[in-house]
């Protein structure tokens, strides 16, 4: 099926609920502001060292989580699904966009370009996980080649690239930025350092870097991992724009990430991605109903939770056999 075809099927999906999405608001951001406030109290108080390290531990992982499912919900207002209403999904977008560190504006234009571009090879490089062909790659001279071995490193990709990305590269503008993007990021920018104030006067600076970062690492990384694995897997579909196809890409270009209900709650059913590229103004509440009710929704690549793990290690697309390859075995080829 087109395009056309696919959008009058999901049509009645891709509605907006007022009271789902504040019943969204409400119980994301209460227990997130809730956590908050233990962590601080907790730093403050006098329990032993050791016990304030195990707090810190597991309420910036639960914060974290959380964080994470801020920013679906910023996801849906860039997509302007969350409400019918445009000004109140960029009310709110702001809002999610300064609690997960990240300009509303300027990621909504580079997001929007990721799903009108997603595996077409001729036009790379906007939203999405730098990835080059074996050809690319072998044509590179010895530095560019280790910049992009660097780049794709586990340990940079998902570790310190992302802290890096959330909570360095998106304070500044570029010289590409337009004014309205522009006034996002100082939007953003401002909302940070008002949060950090408003720690700062009740539990101190200290408080807020022991209560932000983990929290911060934690969904900056877990964030990165999700839309990698979404896009990034053996069978993808890439092809050149002269043959590139908008519902291919959607249904063979993006995975059914398989998660454990209470993941799938915190990751706002994101893992229906295939659903997601197919029609964006589905909001992410409906994503899970469509995937159960709608014939022919079964994804070409369905990834469970363990078993993404292993995608980290492909990092080339092979033309030839149509698939990504890690750089091991391009060494046996």
């Amino acid at each position: 099926m087109d395009k056309m075809t696919w959008n009058k099927i999901l049509k009645p999906y891709a509605k907006s609920s007022f009271a789902k999405s504040v019943f969204q608001i409400m119980d994301t951001l209460v227990p997130y502001i809730v956590i908050w406030i233990l962590d601080g109290l907790l730093l403050r108080s006098n329990v032993a060292t050791w016990l304030k390290a195990i707090g810190v531990i597991g309420f910036g992982l639960l914060g974290g989580l959380l964080m994470v499912r801020i920013f679906i919900l910023f996801h849906d207002c860039t997509h302007m699904n969350f409400f019918k209403s445009k000004l109140a999904c960029k009310v709110w977008g702001h809002i999610f966009g300064i609690l997960t560190f990240t300009p509303y504006r300027t990621w909504q234009h580079e997001h929007n370009i990721h799903h009108g571009t997603v595996g077409d090879l001729d036009r790379r490089g906007n939203g999405d996980v730098w990835t080059l062909t074996v050809n690319e790659y072998l044509a590179l001279p010895r530095f560019k080649r280790f910049l992009y071995r660097s780049y794709r490193n586990p340990f940079i990709l998902f570790g310190f690239g992302p802290i890096v990305l959330f909570g360095l590269l998106n304070r500044f503008p570029t010289r590409k930025t337009n004014k309205a993007e522009t006034l996002s990021y100082i939007i953003t920018d401002l909302g940070i350092f008002a949060a950090f104030l408003l720690t700062l006067l009740t539990f101190g600076w200290q408080a807020y870097l022991f209560i932000q970062l983990p929290m911060l690492f934690v969904a900056a990384t877990l964030g990165v991992w999700l839309f990698y694995v979404q896009h990034q897997f053996d069978e993808v579909y890439w092809s050149h724009h002269v043959s590139w196809d908008i519902v291919k890409a959607a249904l063979e270009g993006s995975t059914f990430l398989k998660l454990p209900s209470i993941l799938e709650w915190f990751t706002g059913n994101i893992g229906y991605h295939h659903i997601h590229h197919l029609n964006p103004r589905i909001p992410n509440y409906s994503l899970k109903r469509c995937f159960k009710e709608v014939e022919g929704l079964v994804p070409r690549t369905t990834i469970r939770f363990f078993s993404s793990f292993r995608l980290a290690l492909l990092d080339l697309y092979d033309e030839v056999n149509g698939k990504m390859i890690g750089f091991h075995q391009l060494k046996n080829n």
